[in-house]
């Protein structure tokens, strides 16, 4: 069955960087974009980026790019998220997800597996 464990979540201070983990199995994971989302208390999930399957498109949302890096390692099955110059405001629960075929999605609704989430904390 497919399965997408993240992992790397903590605290950091302001500034800081931060690097999350997705490792997926169960299924053939170079056939497929991988996203991540992120959650803060009382509010929306929201898209923050998205890989391609090839690994040669990116999307991110507007207040994360040029801070936050996705990328792809095929052979270990995994995705990344490399967070530099975080903000308190990027506080949430992260989630990986995988897109329903390998284009790049930015809504929920071209996802169709979910992680369980690693919590995020921006804090001084």
């Amino acid at each position: 069955q497919v399965q997408l464990v993240e992992s790397g979540g903590g605290l950091v201070q302001p500034g800081g960087s931060l690097r999350v983990s997705c490792a997926a199995s169960g299924f053939v994971f170079r056939n497929y974009a991988m996203g991540w989302f992120r959650q803060a208390p009382g509010k929306e999930r929201e898209f923050v980026g998205a890989i391609s399957w090839t690994g040669t498109i990116t999307d991110y949302v507007d207040s994360v790019e040029g801070r936050f890096t996705i990328s792809r390692d095929d052979a270990k099955n995994t995705v990344y998220l490399q967070m530099n110059s975080l903000k308190p405001e990027d506080t949430g629960v992260y989630y990986c997800a995988r897109a329903r075929n390998g284009r790049v999605r930015t809504t929920m609704e071209g996802y169709d597996y979910w992680g369980q989430g690693t919590q995020v904390t921006v804090s001084s």
